[in-house]
């Protein structure tokens, strides 16, 4: 049985004693896990991807960033 290091969840509140960062996650038997250390309340934490990254104008494509302009002569016009 392999036990990985602890590392501390930071701001995460406990759902047994609501005691605020005092929750740390590890990795037990291919298992990630999250454990109180006030009050040793323990579960088994289930990771979802969340499918991708986010579309940000930063990674998208140089053509989805262009977009066309109109330039309307007002001259023209009275005031």
């Amino acid at each position: 049985m392999f036990k990985s290091n602890k590392r501390f969840i930071a701001g995460a509140v406990c759902p047994k004693c609501k005691a605020q960062d005092r929750l740390v996650m590890y990795r037990e038997d291919e298992t990630n896990y999250r454990e109180c250390i006030e009050c040793g309340f323990k579960d088994e934490m289930h990771i979802h991807s969340a499918g991708g990254e986010l579309e940000t104008r930063v990674n998208r494509t140089e053509e989805e960033k262009q977009s066309a302009v109109q330039i309307i002569d007002l001259s023209g016009l009275k005031k």
